[in-house]
Order: structure tokens, then C-alpha cells, then sequence
């Protein structure tokens, strides 16, 4: 405190103004709070807007090299749950951007969508906005309409598992890593140590089936005109997306919310979402919740950054990466 006073006197002698400070109470309640952001014609019907978006993993994410994000799946389930139990939520519009995420995490948030839809009842739209690739789509598959921002990117439907060679560096510099196994396969995938045809063959029969997972789960719900073309990995403009049927619409995320609500026969239903207490409250196209209010650094390409660095973790993934 003395030595505040004495910067303050000090300040003051130079002839700088005295800087103001707020001094707030914060609430730490884990729960979630509604923000209406966009007023309807009534309050009696709501349509939920649901963010699905960055990389998607079943562990809280790096939010820059000083803070981390909640876990998507475990804050995704509970925005749902929120929305189950309010009657006055007739639909929900998960606003999609992302490149998808690990196959389990991607997996266990389609499953909750499918789950809501069969206790609820309500309405579910995917409104796709830049991105909705790989496990970003394949949540989407679960919604019962795939909308799609003009501009935005669809599809990369497919599996990848990466791996890294590292054993030629390490010769070079005259290391050799030595590990000592309970089997032959025990050290599956290590950097230290190229992939040998019986290892490659592990590895191709984990990606082929689950990207049979992956196409079974698209034809159940969608109704594809060129299989061939749809599940070769590569990403579709939102209008050829629609072309070959992968979506439903090219609609901004405005008239997804009307589309939704019309669906749920709520025409002029408020539009609300979700958020932590004291979290960023903007409009409809608003990031997601800020969880960690540690500053962080505005690096040029730290989260692209970061996202290659989380390919590097072990397990398969159904993620865009270009």
C-alpha cells in the first residue's frame, strides 16, 4: 500500500493524472447465466444459440501461452442440459466453426445432441459459419437441418493419425533412445523410432474404422449424391456443399435462427445463449466463453500454432489441418 501512495505522489509531481481504478465483487458461480441477444416478438419462446467451435477435445485447451479454455464436451453438455430444462427453449441452433477435433470428443458431442433431440423433442439446426469440417461436421450430422454461411467451408469427412519420425535427427546427434517393453507394439508411434510395416498396419485399421464410423453416421442422415466425391477428405464451398448434400441451406446465421424457430412453430421467439457470469456478452456472431481471465499475449499465429502442437498428441483425429 506505501509503495502505491508513493507511485501515486509521484505521478502527481510530474504532472501526470492520477490513474482511476474499479474495484468490482465477481461472482465464481459455476453456473451458467442467459444473455438475451436479440429480443423477439415474445418471451414465452426461446431459441438456444449453442457454440461448437475450435478444436474440439474431451480436455480443457490451451487459450494462449499464459491461459486455458473449459473443456468443450464437458461445457457443451451443459449448455444443452440448460436448454433441456427450459420449456420456453423450442429450438436450438449450434453455431458451428470449427475443423473438428479428436475422434472421441467429436463422437461424444454428437451423441448429445442425438440424446437431446430424442428427451426434448426440440428442434436442432447446425448453422455452419467459416468452418464446419471433419468433427465439426460430423456433430452437425446429429441437428435435423445443416445450414451453411455464404463463403464458408464444409466437409473434409475423414480420419488422420498423425505420427513423427524423429529417428534420423536423433542419429545425427548421436542420441539413441533405448525403451524397454512389456510387447513388441508397446511403443506404438514413438518419435524415436520410424513406423514399420506391421506398426503402419495398427495404425490403418484404427483410421479405416473410424472413418467407416464417420460415412455411416453421414448416410444415416443425409442423403449424398456423390459418395466418391464426399468422402475423399476433401472441403466444399458452402454452395457445393449443398449441391452434392452435405447441407440443407446456404443461409446466414440470422436466418438460420428463423429457419429454427419456424421449425419449432416458435415464429418470433427471443434469441438467447449462454454464457459465465461476467463473460463477454455480444451479439449472436460472438466468440465463446472467455474461462480464464489470465491477459494472454496476441502472438501472430499462436493458435494455429497451438493447434499443430495439439497434432502432436497421441490419438486420431477428425480434423481439418491444411
Amino acid at each position: 500500500m506505501t509503495l502505491l501512495v508513493a507511485s501515486l505522489v509521484a505521478l502527481t509531481s510530474l504532472g501526470c493524472s492520477i490513474p482511476t481504478f474499479v474495484v468490482q465483487p465477481v461472482s465464481n458461480s459455476p453456473e451458467l447465466e442467459e444473455v438475451v441477444v436479440r429480443r423477439g416478438e415474445t418471451k414465452r419462446a426461446k431459441v438456444a444459440v449453442i457454440p461448437v467451435e475450435g478444436l474440439l477435445v474431451n480436455a480443457r485447451t490451451g487459450g494462449g501461452l499464459l491461459g486455458t479454455e473449459e473443456n468443450p464436451v464437458s461445457l457443451f453438455r451443459q449448455q444443452l442440459a440448460r436448454a433441456a430444462a427450459d420449456d420456453r427453449v423450442k429450438a436450438v441452433v449450434l453455431r458451428i466453426n470449427s475443423p473438428g477435433g479428436t475422434v472421441a470428443a467429436s463422437e461424444a458431442m454428437y451423441r448429445d445432441v442425438l440424446r437431446f433431440k430424442q428427451q426434448t423433442g426440440k428442434v436442432v439446426v447446425a448453422a455452419s459459419q467459416d468452418v464446419s469440417a471433419s468433427g465439426g461436421y460430423y456433430v452437425s450430422c446429429a441437428a435435423d437441418e445443416i445450414h451453411a454461411v455464404p463463403g464458408g467451408i464444409v466437409g473434409s469427412i475423414g480420419v488422420i493419425f498423425q505420427t513423427l519420425d524423429a529417428s534420423e535427427l536423433m542419429a545425427k546427434i548421436g542420441v539413441e533412445v533405448r525403451p524397454i517393453t512389456s510387447g513388441d507394439l508397446k511403443d506404438l508411434g514413438s518419435p524415436f523410432d520410424g513406423l514399420s510395416e506391421e506398426e503402419e498396419a495398427v495404425f490403418r485399421g484404427l483410421v479405416d474404422d473410424f472413418f467407416a464410423s464417420f460415412v455411416a453416421v453421414v448416410n444415416e442422415h443425409r442423403e449424398i449424391s456423390d459418395t466418391e466425391t464426399a468422402f475423399d477428405g476433401r472441403v466444399f464451398s458452402a454452395t457445393q456443399a449443398k449441391e452434392i448434400g452435405l447441407i440443407d441451406e446456404v443461409l446466414d446465421l440470422d436466418s438460420s435462427l428463423s429457419r429454427a424457430a419456424e421449425l419449432a412453430d416458435a415464429k418470433g421467439a427471443t434469441v438467447i445463449r449462454y454464457t459465465r457470469p461476467f463473460g463477454y456478452r455480444g451479439s449472436i456472431y460472438a466468440s465463446g466463453d472467455v474461462a480464464s481471465l489470465t491477459p494472454r499475449p496476441a502472438l501472430p499465429g499462436s493458435e494455429v500454432l497451438e493447434r499443430y502442437l495439439q497434432m502432436l498428441e497421441p490419438g486420431a483425429y477428425y480434423l481439418w489441418m491444411p
